[in-house]
């Protein structure tokens, strides 16, 4: 079971039927958007973590400036846009604004499916990460309270020991008495 969710942005209802059913057999969840200024509305009041979506669709909202909307959600949001129209400039300009990858159609569904087991491979290998540092963090944090009360405590015993040596050394008070204050500081 594939625990990613997946906005679908196309115009074109069989495309977006397709697709749903495709994913959802493969076992991800799947939203669907009719075009750009659904897929707007959507992105901030959901989980999404890959959005797939056509690059030209009606009105001012294509795939380039969902884009643009999911990464300025969140930087996590991996897109994959699909056309029919191939554009070498096109692709190189998804890819330099963030787009994880693009495809063309007709959609190679073993293709697509690849890509997204990459993102998914890439998103377990960024949690781990991240649990990692604050795993580290952690440490670091009780290390470093570790070592500052052990630097206490040795003050502490470095001062006991100064005052007994200096019981021990005065020559002004009786041997016996020295030993009794030397034990009184020691059971202290």
């Amino acid at each position: 079971m594939n625990n990613m969710t997946i906005l679908v942005v196309d115009d074109d209802p069989v495309i977006r039927k397709m697709l749903e059913k495709r994913l959802e057999k493969a076992g991800y969840e799947v939203l669907i958007a009719e075009d750009g200024y659904q897929a707007r509305k959507m992105l901030p009041q959901q989980h999404i973590d890959v959005v797939l979506t056509d690059l030209m669709m009606p009105g001012s909202i294509g795939g380039l400036e969902v884009l643009d909307i999911a990464k300025n959600i969140s930087p996590n949001i991996e897109v994959i846009l699909i056309t029919a129209h191939s554009s070498i400039d096109t692709a190189v300009e998804a890819m330099k604004k963030g787009a994880a990858d693009y495809l063309e159609k007709p959609i190679n569904f073993d293709e697509l499916f690849l890509r997204l087991e990459k993102i998914a491979n890439m998103q377990s290998i960024m949690r781990n990460a991240l649990d990692l540092s604050q795993a580290m963090d952690t440490t670091e944090s009780v290390a470093s309270e570790t070592i500052q009360n052990l630097e206490i405590m040795n003050a502490g015993l470095q001062s006991r020991l100064n005052t007994l040596e200096a019981i021990l050394r005065d020559e002004q008070i009786s041997t016996y008495e020295r030993i009794d204050k030397a034990i009184d500081l020691l059971t202290a």
